[in-house]
């Protein structure tokens, strides 16, 4: 497989075959991500990609999910992934799911019938970045991408029948704007319905505006049960129909995985019991990214 720079999946990607279209994210410019620090985006050529599919027809012949790396694999041209999902159906008849990141931005260069093929084609799986639902602190994280317009995006993903997967970050109001991010993030991830919800706790990473932040004393990091009592703020405000609800990343303090709504109980319960001493949380050496 040719693979360039940092690959970057999600955890439930971790048993797919990772085929590399894109290098690097068309957006890369969140505070807070350094996946792809120093990168210049590039659509990778077609002649690779194929290469890459008929090599893993030869050798992963017993792996049933693929994942379009890297951070926003439709940003592609229809044409593109429309050739691309032929070849990977025609010589990777086994594979079952095809994943990929996507965001806002990129999704609006596709229409519902656009959609509506490509999940023909066997694109089932989209993993979206929602990390808030208060827009002023989506301005201030660079994401170029309000509530309304990811809910709407997200709400054509649905309906071109593709899973969507959102992730959300505890932490990123700082400690100040916590109960505000928390109870917004909430609030959308109940308006977006999504089959997986999965919240991770915030980390700043060298060489991005977060770090620099946190070291001149601009952002105040939430640390330990403060980043659990979001996580509960978050929870409570999340009222899923149906789907999962995770928070068991290397980043968090305290692991949930609770099937919605039937284990929301469960889980406020947990976290109250982590705030209340009764339960340890995870320390912060052995936290990671």
């Amino acid at each position: 497989m040719h693979y360039e720079g940092n690959i970057i999946r999600p955890p439930s990607e971790a048993d797919s075959i990772l085929l590399q279209v894109t290098v690097g994210c068309s957006h890369n410019r969140c505070a807070f991500c350094g996946a792809y620090t120093g990168e210049r985006f590039r659509i990778k050529d077609e002649a690779t990609v194929f290469c890459d599919i008929d090599y893993a027809a030869r050798h992963m012949p017993m792996l049933r999910r693929l994942f379009l790396c890297d951070g926003d694999a439709m940003v592609l041209p229809m044409a593109r992934l429309r050739a691309m999902l032929v070849r990977i159906r025609e010589r990777l008849p086994q594979v079952a799911r095809v994943g990929s990141y996507a965001s806002a931005r990129s999704l609006r260069g596709k229409s519902p019938a656009e959609l509506a093929e490509l999940r023909s084609l066997g694109l089932s799986m989209v993993y979206m970045g929602l990390e808030s639902g208060d827009d002023e602190l989506l301005a201030r994280m660079g994401k170029k991408s309000c509530v309304a317009d990811i809910l709407d995006k997200a709400r054509l993903v649905r309906e071109a029948g593709m899973k969507l997967s959102v992730t959300v970050i505890a932490g990123l109001g700082g400690s100040e704007g916590w109960q505000r991010h928390a109870r917004l993030t909430g609030e959308a991830l109940t308006a977006m319905q999504p089959d997986q919800a999965a919240s991770l706790s915030l980390i700043p990473v060298p060489g991005t505006p977060l770090w620099d932040w946190v070291a001149d004393g601009s952002f105040s990091l939430p640390q330990g049960l403060d980043m659990v009592r979001e996580l509960r703020l978050t929870l409570e405000h999340t009222n899923m129909e149906r789907g999962l609800f995770l928070a068991d990343h290397a980043s968090n303090h305290v692991p949930l995985r609770l099937r919605m709504p039937r284990d929301k109980a469960r889980g406020l319960a947990l976290l109250d019991a982590a705030l209340a001493g009764e339960r340890p949380i995870k320390p912060e050496r052995a936290r990671r990214l």
